[in-house]
């Protein structure tokens, strides 16, 4: 496990921080479609949170998602990879990593109880969500707070399922970003192999994994380290997931049986080093990375959603049942901005 686990490097490549707005956005705004790039504007906390920014309120899938009940957007996002893979066929276990707010919990409650009633005969299936915040509750969802690095979580699934694996797991986890992208692609990377580290744990042979990722300078390092235990292994990009986004979706599938994981060390390695650099510099036995170069895995791409249907960064105008905003479904129960907001609001940041 140790010898490929985290192998991701830190990367060098930059990306840019702003979608800049050129001719082609000024003749579609003059033809009546506006392109909401200007997103990554820099927003109050309290705006975000309670959905209140314009560039929140013109996002088709945020307005949709409170009009179809779903906590957050981002329940899209697995609707339309499900349209491409059919991930809950034959689900009965089902462990939602890094859940809140829960809008995948939403999803997957939503389609395996619709499964249920068009045949009665079908188990009921179980669905355990794991994260380190609280998350408000949800009907049928088994709701563990708990850090997915522990090989006492995995018991604790495993013990939600008396005894049994899960048929499917899922992550949309992503580290709380700060601008500067090459550590924020890292530490989404370890993240992903935090969460497969635990999956190896609780996933039963010829199950299913998807977790989100970034797709960076070194990520076919990542989908080799997937492919030792998947037998297939897919990036895919939701309609739903912004274009001037690097995010995507590695659906793993069929995974491989005998392998015994451990949760030892879940994160960092060094065995393996990036090209150029001459891994003695970092391993003494000067030991040679398989899974880079002329020898790496590079996954297939695809888009996933109706290419008809909704454009994440289209301005619809008034598509929707109501002119007005309306407010999310649930707030947020522990944000990790608690804090700031009652300082600010008891005028500790008030200039003198």
């Amino acid at each position: 496990m140790q010898q490929w686990a985290n192998a991701m490097p830190l990367p060098v490549g930059k990306l840019p921080h702003v979608v800049h707005r050129g001719s082609g956005a000024r003749l579609a705004e003059a033809a009546g479609v506006h392109r909401v790039n200007d997103y990554r504007r820099p927003v109050e906390a309290n705006d975000r949170t309670m959905g209140k920014s314009s560039a929140l309120k013109r996002d088709v899938f945020f307005r949709s998602a409170k009009e179809d009940g779903y906590r957050a957007r981002s329940a899209y996002k697995l609707l339309h990879l499900d349209e491409q893979f059919n991930l809950f066929e034959g689900v009965e276990r089902c462990v939602d990593l890094c859940a809140a707010p829960g809008s995948w919990s939403q999803v997957l409650t939503q389609r395996l109880n619709e499964k249920k009633e068009g045949d009665p005969s079908a188990k009921e299936a179980t669905i355990v969500a794991v994260d380190l915040q609280p998350m408000a509750p949800l009907p049928g969802v088994v709701q563990i707070e708990g850090d997915i690095t522990k090989s006492s979580t995995a018991n604790q699934i495993i013990d939600h399922f008396k005894g049994g694996l899960a048929d499917l797991v899922v992550c949309d986890g992503a580290p709380d970003v700060t601008g500067l992208h090459d550590l924020d692609e890292f530490v989404q990377a370890q993240l992903l192999l935090a969460a497969l580290n635990i999956t190896l744990h609780v996933l039963q042979p010829g199950g299913t994994f998807v977790a989100k990722i970034f797709r960076g300078r070194d990520v076919t390092l990542l989908y080799d380290q997937l492919r030792c235990f998947f037998e297939n292994v897919t990036c895919a990009k939701p309609r739903s997931s912004r274009n001037s986004s690097m995010e995507a979706f590695v659906v793993c599938e069929r995974f491989r049986s005998g392998f015994k994981p451990d949760l030892s060390k879940p994160l960092l390695d060094f065995s393996y080093t990036p090209s150029p650099v001459d891994p003695s510099d970092f391993n003494p036995d000067g030991a040679k990375n398989d899974l880079l170069g002329d020898m790496r895995y590079i996954a297939p791409f695809v888009a996933c959603g109706d290419l008809s249907g909704f454009d994440s960064e289209t301005h619809y105008g008034n598509s929707f049942s109501s002119t007005l905003s309306k407010d999310p479904i649930q707030a947020p129960t522990a944000p990790p901005y608690r804090e700031f907001l009652q300082k600010r609001r008891a005028g500790e940041f008030d200039q003198h």
